[in-house]
């Protein structure tokens, strides 16, 4: 259950591995996504910016490094075998990440070193002022990673929707109200689990994959699993700059900048360059107007040149974040039931581990 990256991921990979699948959520019933965003979007995949940083993770042991490394090991794979000649999927890379203190830039130097044959090195302050004068900070410099960067979320949601067609998944647009474990019987052979569907009545199957973000809690509630979950909005805008004022030097396909990711977009029809600036991390479901004047002033260290950029557009979308527990949730609960659900906001970047690690509990079952 769960249309977003990780569910239609998941649903992609057990499809390929030979297992009948039926993909539910009530998102289904749109038509494929366009490039348009504007307004308030509560699929997280749908508003996210498609941000991949996997390599510059600062640990380098644990679950969460381990999923960030084996999916960015796993992405070259995906785009490749989702994309075709008509409509190809691509990683867009570099991403850059700028210091904000002199500590972090240690930090950044030190990793560099570490992971140098991850593609991983450091820019110094000399560097950056020498060769990219019109980016924001870089005062302690920047750790470059020639393999992260961003892969477009909606090509993705589209690409996954094509091969789930391809591979004859069932697709059913609307929201499970009810997951019910079946009546303890001798003679029970498979099918443990009964999902009751909003519309189109019940549903028997031997496996459940829970992937639906907020939806989980009261779905996992009423079996007994308490597994908290809290929304995290953020908010992204869509700027056009000045041409008098646009910055010139090259840059990459993602940079980041106070905790906020600059991605270039190209040039509306006037040739005016456009950029996207997110996202906001707000508590709750109600957007702040002071967190997104914020963001707009990159906490302060905004440029000239972004200073009197004009707002084109304004989205912003819910994220789901485990309460006491790390991020994401990847647990098989019981015999036939699994979550792969709370990624936050590495929803796209973890999609490829995550679906990987579906499959493996299903198949190992």
């Amino acid at each position: 259950m769960g249309a977003g990256a990780v569910g239609a991921g998941c649903a992609w990979r057990l499809a390929k591995a030979g297992h009948s699948v039926t993909l539910i959520d009530p998102r289904l019933g749109s038509p494929p996504p366009s490039g348009e965003r504007s307004g308030p979007l509560d699929s997280g995949t749908v508003a996210s910016l498609g941000i991949l940083m996997g390599l510059v993770f600062r640990r380098s042991s644990g679950r969460a490094w381990r999923l960030r490394r084996r999916s960015m090991e796993l992405w070259p794979q995906w785009a490749e075998e989702l994309g075709d000649e008509r409509q190809p999927l691509r990683l867009q890379t570099p991403l850059v990440q700028v210091a904000a203190t002199e500590e972090e830039g240690m930090q950044m130097q030190a990793l560099a070193e570490e992971r140098q044959s991850s593609g991983l090195r450091f820019l110094s302050q000399e560097h950056l002022q020498r060769q990219h004068p019109d980016w924001p900070g870089g005062e302690h410099g920047a750790l470059h990673s020639a393999q992260d960067g961003r892969i477009d979320p909606l090509a993705l949601l589209k690409a996954l929707r094509k091969q789930l067609t391809r591979l004859d998944v069932t697709l059913i647009s609307e929201a499970v109200t009810r997951i019910r474990r079946a009546p303890p019987s001798p003679a029970l052979i498979g099918k443990p689990w009964t999902l009751e569907i909003q519309s189109s009545g019940l549903l028997e199957t031997d496996q459940v994959v829970v992937c639906s973000g907020l939806a989980a809690q009261p779905l996992l509630a009423e079996l007994g699993h308490q597994r908290a979950l809290e929304p995290v909005l953020g908010q992204v805008l869509d700027l056009e700059l000045a041409e008098a004022s646009a910055p010139c030097s090259p840059w990459p396909a993602v940079l980041v900048c106070q905790g906020i990711n600059l991605v270039r977009q190209g040039a509306s029809a006037n040739g005016r360059q456009r950029l996207w600036l997110g996202a906001t991390l707000e508590p709750g479901t109600q957007a702040d107007p002071q967190a997104l004047n914020q963001l707009l002033s990159l906490q302060g260290q905004a440029p000239a040149w972004l200073q009197r950029a004009t707002i084109v557009r304004h989205w912003q979308g819910l994220r789901a974040r485990p309460i006491d527990r790390p991020a994401p949730l990847l647990e098989v609960l019981e015999p036939g039931l699994i979550l792969a659900s709370g990624h936050y906001r590495n929803g796209v970047l973890l999609a490829p581990a995550t679906a990987e690690w579906v499959c493996e509990q299903i198949t190992n079952r």
